[in-house]
């Protein structure tokens, strides 16, 4: 059982926790290597397995350091120093394993192959040796994660830098050291979050810190060898340090991402990692939010491969139903969001007029791909920005015609309508040339000039089709739309059954069965919120439901009080909550795996709780 470390904060893999120890200490967190064997360390190294000979010295030891320390530090137990490929014949073995549960908060470093523990702390055995093998990190890293319990802290020790901190954070590390900066000081090596300079290449030094304040690099040179390296020392724990609070803020406001895009251009390495981190899809997706309160950014190639893109196209593709009608309508995106509030999207809609009822709009915009009118509210739908230059890479452009041509490929329209020109009408003629589709346009050069409007509404019109959408049917059919993509293909229909009615203007939506609330559509995200009503009829689905014992939870549950969750919940997520005593609806702090493997933290922060009457 983790006792002593609690994450707080996620920003997908990304964590703010926090070791309980005598004094509160924040995570992501650098310790003083040079002090790491010292009782005075909150964590201590209890050091290599051969210098002990037997494990019982090596228990003994142990013994010793604790009785030092006090329960206030937490013990990497005596390991044998393994490069990481050793092969595992070498590894020792005790006769039996010593009871070091008496010991308090204990760390361990990770043999992979070999039975995992429950500890407070791994640590990553040879960090520095996958410096510049992103493969090889990546793939150590993941394997941790998935053998021990989420709410354990990992420590990748003599890796950190002021360049790479962020992106190891970003993947999942908890705790670093000051190893690189100290070695870097006595090599007259200057370290930057922009990368590492020679110190006799410099001629000034770019930061303001006190040990670079009232120097310049010709009078470090000046000076003798252990003062500069004490000096160096100094500014290179200082810029780390540094690069921590500010990775601590941008997880605060679920920033990371952003960050790291621009960061990783410092170094090959970094920029492989996030690569090769995003093709590891899974591992990602299942720690990333739902939704997020800030902007999502695309600018850089590597912003479409981010998971909330990729998730909201995916799910476009698995869960999305259109509504019944013949004509399908493909509209550019616009810089403000929603696209229905910007002044382009209202000279389409007026364009169409009472024909509007018998079109289904879907936009086209990159970085997301396809968006239909129906989830234009929905995350990262109504979130995002990007950089606007009128110019398409042929990335982008294969990106975006890949969603198109799944979605045509999947639903299939009478006729097919295109208000668009430049990069978005040659996506559309890919599309149409792979599928063997007739798409018509009716931009004449420029989408809102009177010309163009009027082919608009004069080929909508002309179109034969009797299938046509209420007010109130268009309304139904957003709701639809929104649960499908949030719970599942299916749940529409669960929360937006036949004899219900829309109250409430848009965006504001609510879902009434009779005089019973069931859901209502939250602006904010473009997500659903469910009543207890709702969750009700939700609950045979089977699905986002969070499995409690026998008690009746109040303002927040915890994770030690979750039996089961569904694996699909994502931080964020709506989700409901099933127990013996009470049926209860929140919003999750983490994901379903973590909240059953965890034994520490919030799990959920409950909105509506109802007690069972037994």
């Amino acid at each position: 059982m983790t006792r002593y470390f609690e994450v707080q904060q996620r920003d997908g893999a990304a964590r703010i926790g926090k070791l309980l120890l005598k004094e509160t200490i924040r995570t992501p967190l650098i310790i003083d290597t040079r002090i790491l064997s010292s009782p005075q360390s909150p964590i201590i190294d209890a050091g290599s397995l051969w210098k002990h000979g037997t494990f019982e010295k090596a228990e003994e030891h142990l013994q010793e350091l604790r009785q030092i320390a006090g329960e206030d530090a937490i013990i990497i137990l005596p390991h044998q120093d393994l490069t990481p490929d050793a092969p595992h014949e070498i590894v020792l073995k005790p006769a039996k394993s010593p009871e070091l549960e008496s010991i308090g908060a204990t760390g361990t470093v990770r043999i992979s192959g070999q039975k995992v523990k429950e500890h407070d702390l791994y640590v990553m055995e040879g960090a520095g040796c996958f410096e510049n093998n992103a493969r090889l990190f990546l793939s150590t890293l993941i394997g941790m994660r998935s053998e021990i319990s989420p709410d354990t802290a990992i420590y990748a020790p003599n890796i950190c830098t002021p360049e790479n901190l962020a992106m190891l954070v970003y993947l999942g590390i908890d705790i670093l050291d000051s190893t690189r900066a100290i070695t870097a000081a006595y090599s007259d090596i200057y370290l930057t979050t922009a990368g590492k300079f020679h110190l006799d290449s410099m001629t000034e030094l770019p930061c303001r810190c006190s040990a670079c304040s009232l120097t310049d690099p010709a009078s470090m040179l000046e000076m003798d060898k252990k003062t500069r390296a004490m000096l160096l020392e100094q500014h290179n724990i200082n810029a780390m340090e540094a690069e921590a609070a500010l990775v601590r803020e941008k997880i605060r406001k679920g920033m990371l991402r952003e960050y790291v895009e621009g960061q990783c251009r410092v170094h090959p390495w970094l920029t492989a990692l996030l690569r090769l981190a995003d093709a590891e899809y899974d591992y990602m997706e299942s720690k990333c939010p739902i939704a997020r309160n800030n902007e999502l950014i695309a600018t850089c190639t590597e912003s479409q491969n981010r998971v909330e893109i990729a998730r909201f196209a995916r799910r476009i593709q698995e869960r999305y139903t259109p509504p019944e009608t013949d004509i399908l309508l493909l509209l550019p995106c616009s810089a403000k969001k929603p696209y229905s509030t910007s002044n382009y999207h209202w000279k389409f809609i007026n364009a169409l007029g009472k024909n509007r009822k018998y079109v289904h709009e879907v936009i086209i915009t990159s970085p997301l791909g396809i968006v239909p009118r129906e989830l234009e509210l929905t995350y990262p739908a109504a979130h995002y920005d990007t950089t606007v230059t009128g110019y398409w890479d042929a990335e982008e452009k294969e990106w975006v015609s890949s969603c198109l041509e799944k979605y045509l490929s999947q639903h299939r329209y009478k006729a097919i309508v295109a208000h668009v020109e430049d990069a978005y009408r040659q996506i559309c003629e890919m599309v149409a040339a792979r599928l063997g589709l007739s798409i018509t346009y009716t931009s004449l050069g420029n989408v809102t000039s009177s010309e163009s409007l009027k082919k608009l509404s004069e080929t909508v019109s002309a179109i034969s089709t009797t299938r046509k959408r209420s007010h109130e049917q268009t309304q139904k059919d957003l709701m639809k739309a929104v649960a499908d993509f949030q719970f599942g293909k299916g749940t529409g229909e669960r929360l937006v059954p036949d004899d219900s009615t829309i109250r409430g203007p848009f965006p504001k939506h609510q879902v009434f069965v009779g005089k019973k609330q069931l859901t209502t559509l939250i602006p904010q995200y473009g997500t659903l919120a469910v009543t207890i009503d709702g969750a009700k009829a939700l609950l045979g689905q089977g699905k986002y439901i969070v499995e409690i014992d026998d008690f009746v939870p109040r303002g927040s549950l915890l994770a030690p009080g979750v039996i089961d969750a569904d694996p699909m919940i994502r931080p964020n997520d709506e989700v409901l909550i099933r127990g013996k005593n009470a049926i209860a609806v929140g919003r999750a702090n983490m994901s379903g795996d973590e909240m059953k493997r965890s034994t520490r933290g919030v799990a959920v922060d409950l909105r509506h709780v109802s007690k069972i009457e037994q």
